[in-house]
């Protein structure tokens, strides 16, 4: 399937992608993901790896788009990971951290 990723265009398949992902090791994921094969790898990798440019050259929508197009499953972060924590001033963190109320 064609596909245009950082204005070039790939011609990607399913099992194209899966053979080069095959021994790429997922880095930490911090945004959206797709899983290919048992992994989860962030889009921004895939990205990387199947086209060989840098990241800052593409989105991970235009990556988004085309795993999608091939049949991968995608998926954001969950919301709770998505939503900051609230955080203490210094007068009730130190309380919370010596277990006093």
């Amino acid at each position: 399937m064609r596909c245009v990723i950082a204005r070039f265009p790939f011609d990607l398949t399913k099992s194209g992608v899966l053979e080069t992902m095959k021994g790429i090791k997922p880095e930490q994921i911090t945004g959206d993901a797709v899983i290919i094969g048992r992994r989860t790898y962030p889009l921004k990798q895939v990205g990387q790896v199947i086209t060989r440019q840098d990241r800052r050259d593409f989105s991970a929508g235009e990556v988004l788009r085309a795993m999608t197009q091939l049949g991968f499953t995608c998926r954001g972060l969950p919301l709770a990971a998505a939503l900051p924590t609230r955080v203490l001033s210094p007068l009730r963190q130190a309380p919370a951290m010596l277990g006093s109320p």
